[in-house]
This record gives C-alpha cells, sequence and structure tokens, in this order.
C-alpha cells in the first residue's frame, strides 16, 4: 500500500454538507502514514467542530478496511485547522495605482455649505492650466458634486479587469482625471450608508482607479471629523492638507475642529494652508466694489492663530455660483475670479 492508493480510496468519502464532495477535495486529508500493517490517516476539521466529524472518521476507516488487504488495521486521527478569514470581494486594495502620483492633498472643511468642492473643483482646473497633471477624488460620498460642476453627469467611467482586479477609468475633462461616487448613482438618489460602507466605497473611489502618472490628485473630503476623515488619512498617503472657510464665527469655529483633526498625535498631516472662499461680494457691474457680508478678516486672523498662511480669498462673484451650475468652472476664465483660482493654485505649489 502506497499513500496515493489510499487517497484514492478516500475519494469515496464524502460529506453529505457539502454538496457531497469528498474529503479529499476539501483538503481535510492532513496526512497518511503507512507503519508495516497499520495505516494512520489525519483529518483536519475547522475550528467549529464538524457535526458530522463521527461520520466521516467512521467512513474513511471502511474506506480502507473495504480496499486494504486483509489484517489490515487502520486509525483515524484528527486535528483542528482555524479556516483562514475570507477576503472581501473587491476590497483587497494596495496602493499600486497611486504609484505615479506625486503629490496627494486633501481639501477639507470644518462644515458644510463654505464652497469646499467648489474651491477644490476649482483648484484642479487652474491647476492643470498651469501645466501639472491633476486629478481630483470626490470623497463627499453623502453629498457628491462633482458630476454637476464639471457637466459630467450621466457619464459612466469605464472598467476592465487587470489580473485579478478590476481598475476604474477615470472621467477626463478640462485636463483633469475626475472620478466621483455620484457617477454610480443618480443625481436624485441618496445614498444612506453607513460608515463601514462609506469607508470603503471612499477607498474604492481612489484606490481602484488608474490614475496614472499625477502631478497632484486633489481629494474632496466630506465636511467635518468623522470616521470617514480618519479611514481616509490612516489608509490614503495624503500629503497633507488644504482648509476651506469662510469668513463668518461659526464657520471659522468648525474650521478649528478640522485644523485639530489633522495636528491630533493620531494623525499628524500638514496643512498647506487656508483659503477664505466667499471673503467678500463683487457685483459684477461694479467690480472695484467690495461687500463683506459675511464678516471682514476672519480667515486672516484664524490662519495667524494657527501659524499657517492664508493662501488665497475668493470672492463671492455670480460667474463662480453659475459656472458650478452650468458645468463650467471659473478657473476657466481670464476674469477677475478666474485670475484668483489661479492664484491660489500658485500658492499650493509653493506650499507644497
Amino acid at each position: 500500500m502506497k499513500p496515493n492508493e489510499i487517497n484514492k480510496w478516500l475519494f469515496e468519502v464524502q460529506h453529505p454538507a457539502k454538496g457531497d464532495k469528498n474529503v479529499v477535495e476539501l483538503g481535510m486529508v492532513e496526512n497518511i502514514d503507512i507503519q508495516d500493517n497499520k495505516v494512520i490517516v489525519t483529518l483536519a476539521f475547522s475550528k467549529h467542530r464538524d457535526p458530522l466529524a463521527e461520520y466521516l472518521i467512521g467512513s474513511t476507516k471502511a474506506a480502507i478496511i473495504r480496499n486494504a488487504p486483509q489484517g489490515t488495521e487502520v486509525e483515524v486521527k484528527t486535528v483542528v485547522k482555524e479556516e483562514a478569514p475570507k477576503k472581501k470581494p473587491g476590497l483587497d486594495l494596495g496602493l499600486e495605482e497611486l504609484s505615479d502620483v506625486k503629490h496627494i492633498i486633501g481639501i477639507a472643511s470644518g462644515k458644510g455649505g463654505v464652497g469646499k468642492s467648489t474651491v477644490a473643483v476649482n483648484l484642479a482646473v487652474a491647476l492643470a492650466r498651469l501645466g501639472y497633471k491633476v486629478g481630483l477624488a470626490d470623497a463627499d460620498v453623502y453629498g457628491p458634486s462633482v458630476p454637476k460642476m464639471t457637466a459630467t453627469e450621466g457619464l459612466m467611467p469605464d472598467a476592465f479587469q487587470d489580473g485579478e482586479k478590476e481598475v476604474i477609468v477615470p472621467l477626463e475633462k478640462y485636463g483633469v482625471k475626475w472620478m466621483s461616487i455620484g457617477y454610480f448613482a443618480s443625481p436624485e438618489q441618496a445614498l444612506i450608508w453607513r460608515g463601514p460602507m462609506a469607508c470603503n466605497a471612499l477607498k474604492q473611489m481612489i484606490l481602484q482607479v488608474r490614475w496614472g502618472e499625477l502631478d497632484f490628485l486633489l481629494i474632496d473630503m466630506p465636511p467635518g471629523t468623522g470616521d470617514i476623515h480618519i479611514s481616509l488619512v490612516h489608509d490614503i498617503p495624503m500629503e497633507g492638507a488644504v482648509i476651506v472657510t469662510t469668513p463668518q464665527d461659526v464657520a471659522l469655529a468648525d474650521v478649528e475642529k478640522g485644523v485639530n483633526m489633522f495636528r491630533n498625535k493620531s494623525v499628524e498631516k500638514p496643512i498647506f494652508g487656508l483659503v477664505e472662499n466667499m471673503a467678500w461680494f463683487t457685483p459684477e457691474e461694479l467690480p472695484d466694489h467690495k461687500y463683506y457680508i459675511f464678516g471682514k478678516g476672519g480667515g486672516e486672523r484664524m490662519a495667524e492663530k494657527y501659524g499657517m498662511p492664508l493662501l488665497g480669498q475668493i470672492p463671492i462673484v455670480q460667474s463662480i455660483r453659475e459656472g458650478g451650475d452650468t458645468g463650467e468652472p471659473a478657473a476657466l476664465s481670464t476674469r477677475p475670479d478666474g485670475i484668483a483660482f489661479l492664484e491660489l493654485a500658485q500658492k499650493v505649489i509653493e506650499a507644497v
């Protein structure tokens, strides 16, 4: 008798609870040892004891006795082997797709409604206008606005299989590569996700995308300082962040929370500077007039308090709002608002 011969006999031993697969197919035959006239077979069971263990032990013993020479002694031993945890499909993502990205910068805010996405989209376009290779990942999974602000609503990114991994191809427009969860959901669809689901979707929007060679990858982060932010800064090699605020006190109070999050010992990401959005209102017919409807100098005071540069002050002008609604970012223009975003881009380049 040889181990290979005995192994063939064990094909007769089927596991009734496993679709009648046999113990060999199931990888349960751990070892076959032959000592003179004695055969010792070791069966491996998972951590949770199989309720059919005694049946399988008896069937194994019977299969050998039935086929072996008369008088062969048979012993069946068991061992317990803990099953390896099953990987969740599509979430075993590494950093390979970010290997050719030079700088990853988060665009963050302490609260919603300060125009963070407007700044992120226009900053991306302005960097592209200055000749840099740029991508933007819309990480605001609960309120994705990039499709609307770039007139790419209704478009679906391509995907292809690269070995065992499915890769998403970002959309390209205005010289920028765009990716958003909004491309995979209708505009009116509410994304009702718990924290872990949102974190996994966010990782896919960044780590499963074929970004290629980029000088800058901007990540439009959701407002606040929740678990999504912690997951983002821990799992993505973000170089630092740009904070967006408006001048009024209620926005500045929330900015402090964002600053403290990035400077927390468990995060420790540099803040490249502060952008004061809606710094003043300038009517289109009176371009030299400034009306400080949300207060004056709030961004400057906050930047000075926390020892970080004020990278730019973006005014409220009708063209910025119109550009966001029509999908033509203001940074494409040569108007004062377009120039303001180009100057902001230059300051970000210098800070990084």
